[in-house]
């Protein structure tokens, strides 16, 4: 093999590793968190824990601000009260 060939087959192998290595973070939901419950409509676009909906995988999927079937961990007793432009936060998915 040639240095070109060899440095380019490393080079794809080391790319392909760390995606695989980082598909299954993107891929899961954030950990249950004690004292926390999920709040729907608050999370801000790609920043939910997780439950975005049909074309979505979970954690970091969301595609629009606020978007009502994502949820984000917040303190128990706060999502109700919590503001957004889209109204306040629920305890259920929002339509």
């Amino acid at each position: 093999m040639t240095p070109k060939i060899t440095a380019a087959a490393l080079a794809g192998s080391f790319a392909a590793a760390l995606s695989i290595a980082a598909a299954p973070a993107f891929a899961q939901p954030v950990a249950a968190q004690p004292n926390s419950e999920k709040c729907y409509g608050i999370s801000l676009a790609g920043k939910n824990d997780c439950a975005a909906g049909p074309g979505t995988t979970c954690a970091g999927t969301s595609k629009v601000d606020y978007q009502g079937n994502a949820w984000k961990y917040v303190a128990k007793g706060t999502c109700t009260s919590i503001s957004t432009p889209k109204g306040n936060g629920s305890l259920t998915p929002k339509a």
